[in-house]
């Protein structure tokens, strides 16, 4: 049986923090969802304020099915926000919600990480299913001849390219929340002492971008350490 000591002391405790932070993020929206607000605005309606104040009468708001399943598309500018979000009228739903205006916003405005990392989305996605096959097979066929290790290190590159999105995606992330509270003080849409529940989401949201990239960052460090000791034994 082989025992895989790198996944043990690497990626095992990436993914434990990954856990955690999603855990932890679910945990905190369900401590502060029924939580209103002096205004009572829904999600929805505070996501049509901000578009409409920012001149983006053309992105169109949409309910989803999920929980905590809201997104931005770039593709058809389309905010989709899940029921309790779109419907809701805690502090919560109005700040998840003004966050994903915030992507809109950064979209409107060609804010370069979101830019980058949306341009790369095709070619991470191939990456992330061609990547492994290519180092197994990179390294099955190096027995052969070690021209083929060439085919491992170019699973790795393409892995890499997993690591770069991940990497994008925090400064894209974090800055999407800071225009959400910013805007939402700016319009009035929530009181001060109503934002504390709206940063401590966003903040655990937050983490589980951490937690994706340091897992994707271990993964790639133990591909390299694979590979390079594959290639001494071969």
């Amino acid at each position: 049986m082989y025992f895989d000591i790198t996944y043990i002391i690497l990626v095992l405790p990436a993914v434990i923090f990954s856990l955690w932070a999603s855990a932890k993020v679910n945990g905190t929206y369900r401590k502060y969802k029924n939580l209103g607000t002096s205004s009572g605005m829904t999600g929805a309606q505070a996501a049509r304020l901000i578009l409409d104040r920012n001149g983006l009468r053309n992105v169109r708001i949409m309910k989803i099915d999920g929980q905590l399943t809201d997104h931005y598309d770039p593709r058809n500018r389309t905010i989709s926000l899940s029921q309790d979000i779109h419907d809701g009228s805690s502090a919560v739903a109005v700040g998840i919600a003004a966050h994903e205006v915030g992507h809109a916003i950064q979209h409107a405005e060609s804010y370069t990480p979101l830019k980058i990392r949306n341009a790369i989305i095709p070619v991470t996605s191939i990456g992330s299913q061609l990547s492994i096959p290519l180092v197994l097979l990179g390294l099955f066929l190096s027995r052969v001849s070690q021209d083929f290790i060439l085919l491992a290190y170019g699973g790795i590159a393409l892995f890499g390219l997993v690591v770069v999105f991940q990497l994008l995606t925090l400064p894209t992330e974090f800055n999407a929340s800071s225009r959400a509270l910013a805007k939402i003080g700016e319009y009035g849409i929530l009181r001060e002492d109503e934002t504390k529940p709206v940063k401590k989401v966003l903040s655990a949201a937050a983490m589980t971008y951490v937690a994706a990239l340091a897992v994707s960052l271990v993964q790639l460090l133990r591909l390299l350490l694979i590979v390079s000791g594959g290639r001494r034994r071969s």
